[in-house]
């Protein structure tokens, strides 16, 4: 059975009371921050705001002039339902969404994905179930994974 809305709100009241979601939600930010720091460094890359989201994805987009030319950034997202770092291809506008959905939809990285997701052009995870015990050596994992993928798709995009 489906809560109402005053169910929900006192579910979430009674979880701040302990002061555990708080911290957390602040360490994930404040690490997606020091990421977001990271990517600034890389040569090339615009990198825009943290938005913290909804409790759902905490994320900062980034785009060379390439990407620019083309309507496109890249985002690295903290998905927090799933607790993972993903990396998503987003366009501009819905226009541009769906033109490289058509251009990127048989890849392997929308393989088994049927219908073009919702924020983005592409979804790939780069960091399933991440380790928050060591931040520097997940920092670059991250990093390093996203470039792989870049430069993967790089060749796709026209």
């Amino acid at each position: 059975m489906k809560k109402n809305v005053s169910e929900c709100i006192a579910i979430y009241q009674e979880r701040l009371q302990t002061g555990e979601m708080q911290i957390a939600y602040k360490a994930l930010v404040r690490f997606v921050m020091s990421l977001r720091r990271q990517f600034s460094r890389i040569d090339g890359y615009k990198v825009r705001n943290v938005s913290p989201g909804y409790l759902d994805y905490t994320y900062f987009a980034f785009s060379d002039d390439f990407l620019r030319s083309r309507e496109l950034r890249y985002g690295i997202i903290l998905n927090h339902r799933n607790m993972r770092f993903e990396l998503w291809l987003m366009g501009q506008n819905e226009a541009t969404q769906k033109a490289y959905w058509n251009l990127l939809k048989d890849t392997e990285w929308n393989e088994g994905v049927e219908d073009m997701p919702h924020y983005s052009v592409l979804e790939t995870v780069l960091v399933d179930d991440p380790d928050f015990s060591d931040l520097p050596a997940l920092s670059d994992r991250i990093e390093q994974s996203a470039l792989r993928i870049i430069d993967g798709i790089r060749p796709y995009i026209v």
